[in-house]
């Protein structure tokens, strides 16, 4: 059988190499795309970097050099985004950045990806939205709504694509076990949040063809938050 190819955005992040690392290791062609340059890729994965994702060129060029690479793209996990705490009264607000860095680079890699996602015989969509936007906390507002935005996206696609045999899930992880996020919250208990390789094994199962029952989802990933 051909190795399915998945695409990673964000590759380079904690979760995005956590998933990228599982990917390899499950056997699977993986693409990684990400802004950053000068970073050295897990030995196995195709590397496209300094890719803008909230340009719809330049997310059509990376898309289009992957599928040059291997001949088709079967799962886009859409990793790629960003956190900023801030309340609403704050005088440089993160809305824009927010919407731009968490729906923007989905919703222009979903575009560019499509065509090839209904070519292959079993597509996935996964994207990464928030246990904490179903309802926000504090300083949380400009993220939130950008990840439930992901969440709308998420839904609205599925439903648009139930004649094909794509697929289109999101995760909702609570806090990630991360070093900013040890260095952030100093007293609180990391053994409670959720481990970017426990995170990834969801993601690869939405990723492939074992989930072909299971679209427009929001699967919470909360450990024991």
């Amino acid at each position: 059988m051909t190795k399915r190819t998945v695409v990673v955005t964000g590759g380079h992040g904690v979760l995005g190499r956590a998933v990228v690392e599982a990917a390899l290791a499950d056997g699977l062609n993986v693409a990684l795309i990400d802004h950053a340059e000068g970073q050295t890729p897990p030995e196995g994965a195709f590397e496209v970097s300094g890719v803008d994702l909230t340009d719809v060129g330049a997310a059509g060029a990376a898309i289009a050099k992957v599928v040059d690479h291997f001949g088709g793209i079967d799962a886009l996990l859409n990793i790629a985004g960003g956190f900023v705490w801030q309340t609403v009264e704050d005088d440089k607000p993160a809305w824009d950045r927010m919407f731009t860095l968490n729906l923007t680079t989905a919703l222009n890699a979903t575009r560019a990806a499509l065509p090839h996602l209904k070519a292959s015989s079993e597509g996935r969509i996964v994207n990464v939205g928030a246990a904490g936007a179903l309802r926000a906390a504090a300083g949380m507002g400009a993220y939130a709504a950008s990840k439930s935005a992901v969440h709308r996206l998420t839904e609205s696609l599925a439903e648009e694509l139930k004649s094909t045999s794509v697929t289109v899930n999101a995760v909702l992880p609570s806090i990630l076990d991360t070093p900013q996020n040890r260095k952030d919250m100093p007293n609180a208990d990391p053994a409670k949040w959720v481990a970017a390789s426990d995170l990834a094994t969801v993601i690869l199962f939405l990723a492939s063809p074992d989930s072909r029952a299971v679209t427009g989802a929001l699967v919470p990933v909360t450990g024991r938050v």
